[in-house]
């Protein structure tokens, strides 16, 4: 596993994709390592003040999809598709989750719920999408597990959407 590009032992490369897209070894947990990337999302969030606020919320989904295109598409190529191990893109998709919801512990549970539900089930788009090449499946899966939580959310708690979204729905 892991070899380098001249067959030998694995490179810089590799071992920086391999610690950022397994959340720093965190997605080697023996028991549902996907789970534990969420939890570790909603408890960074819930702990992290700076992560309450929705444009670094936002900038920490948008760094670590980037991030985990990146390094999901390096540990593809040393490890076969959509490694287990592979977490980053459950840290990122529960970020979106929680983006832009008020502040409390139901809505952290619920988005973490629905998220690992939708994540889980992979219901008709969210399948779809993690056929897409490389990173950009093991991305794109949980981005839209993420808003379709987000919004799954808003329904339960009868929230409205942010004014952003209007022109995007």
């Amino acid at each position: 596993m892991g070899k380098g590009e001249d067959g030998g032992r694995p490179g810089v490369r590799f071992w920086i994709a391999r610690a950022l897209s397994t959340c720093f070894w965190s997605g080697y947990f023996p028991v549902a390592p996907g789970t534990v990337a969420s939890l570790l999302a909603v408890v960074l969030y819930w702990f992290v003040p700076l992560l309450q606020q929705p444009l670094w919320l936002g900038v920490g989904v948008a760094v670590s999809a980037v991030l985990g295109i990146w390094s999901g598409g390096v540990m593809e190529e040393h490890a076969g598709e959509d490694p287990s191990e592979v977490v980053l893109d459950e840290l990122s998709g529960q970020w979106l989750a929680l983006l832009l919801l008020p502040a409390g512990f139901l809505p952290a549970l619920l988005a973490f719920f629905f998220f690992r539900l939708y994540d889980i089930l992979k219901p008709g788009p969210v399948d779809m999408a993690q056929r897409l090449p490389g990173g950009w499946g093991i991305m794109a899966d949980d981005l839209l597990a993420g808003a379709l939580a987000n919004l799954s959310v808003r329904l339960v708690l009868l929230l409205p959407l942010p004014a952003q979204w209007a022109g995007v729905l």
